[in-house]
């Protein structure tokens, strides 16, 4: 397996396994008895911190693929 493909892997492993976790966690409040617009309220922050954590894995493919393995030099 090629560098590059290997350090895909780590973001991408870890954005699904957090993904997954989320939503069995709200599949889990989903099913107690709560009023409806808590269980709203859980979804809307549960499927924002979803983009987020979509968003940040693409911005971090971009840069292993322009050759920036190690992104702590910038700061």
């Amino acid at each position: 397996m090629k560098r590059k493909a290997k350090a895909l892997l780590g973001p991408v492993i870890t954005a699904a396994v957090l993904i997954l976790y989320g939503a069995g966690y709200l599949a889990g409040c989903l099913l107690l008895p709560l009023p409806i617009w808590i269980k709203i309220a859980g979804g809307a922050v549960m499927a924002a911190g979803a983009a987020l954590l979509i968003f940040a894995t693409v911005e971090r493919i971009k840069e292993i693929r322009s050759g920036e393995n190690d992104d702590l030099g910038n700061y």
